[in-house]
């Protein structure tokens, strides 16, 4: 079992050009930094909203678990993948009548043990379940097996992101915000050894609004008509975070952020 866990952390993956960009640049990314395990959000993965097999089985040959957010329904195939697929999680805080899981513990090669919660956000989305007391109840599972435990916490306002990242400080090794596409600059260690930032970004097109076509971003807002969600091919962006955990206590000795911009690249 190694002294150190370290993990790479993928945002939100956008349609066939956000898994372009991963076949481009993760192979080089993976070498250099050598991961223990690799965690992606990949609700969008699938023309840009939701997830299929063949698309959730493309992503698993290079990443280790999936989280996912609201877009997670968006394609009625997902209903018959997220109960096959371990480690294909759907927010851990909708109504368990719905099927799949929220966690998930990944084994990796060397023995080491990770942790992985998917949780949803209610400030200006659907209202289910408290994310915060479905946490706790989740928290009792995943420790249990190890001490090395990672948050995807899919979310719209910052405030919910760090009332998350405090109440799950020391209990946790990282809370990573996700559901903006937009990378924050505000990755720390909090005082109890949980890493934290409020969004990890996006992998997709560059040259874009949010991962899709900006021509569509903008005419939503000079018309105020909703647009074709199209995924941008214009450009690379690869955001991630790369945190170093420690094996026997949880603790996180360190976060930073790991992006790729291709701005020339066409997808």
């Amino acid at each position: 079992m190694p002294d150190k866990i370290s993990i790479l952390f993928l945002g939100d993956i956008i349609g066939r050009p956000g898994r372009q960009v991963l076949d481009k640049h993760l192979p080089a990314l993976l070498k250099r930094l050598s991961p223990t395990v690799v965690i992606a959000n990949g609700e969008n993965a699938a023309g840009g909203a939701g997830m299929t097999m063949k698309t959730a089985r493309e992503l698993f040959v290079r990443v280790d678990v999936l989280t996912s957010g609201n877009h997670i329904w968006d394609k009625r195939e997902v209903l018959d993948i997220l109960d096959k697929e371990p480690h294909l999680l759907r927010p851990a805080n909708y109504p368990p009548v719905n099927p799949g899981r929220g966690a998930c513990v990944f084994e990796a090669d060397s023995g080491a043990k990770v942790g992985v919660m998917s949780l949803q956000g209610r400030v200006f989305m659907e209202p289910i379940d408290c994310p915060f007391r479905t946490a706790d109840k989740e928290l009792e599972v995943l420790k249990a097996a190890t001490p090395v435990v990672l948050v995807d916490f899919h979310a719209e306002a910052t405030s919910e992101k760090q009332a998350m990242g405090w109440y799950l400080d020391g209990r946790v090794s990282a809370v990573i915000g996700t559901h903006t596409h937009v990378t924050t600059a505000d990755e720390r260690i909090l005082p109890q050894g949980t890493a934290y930032i409020s969004d990890v970004g996006m992998v997709g097109g560059y040259n874009a609004v949010i991962g899709i076509k900006k021509e569509a971003g903008v005419a939503r807002f000079l018309t105020s008509r909703s647009q074709r969600f199209e995924p941008s091919k214009e450009g690379g962006f690869l955001s991630s975070v790369f945190i170093e955990v420690d094996a026997r206590t949880g603790r996180a000795l360190s976060i930073r952020r790991e992006m790729i911009i291709d701005e020339d690249s066409g997808l």
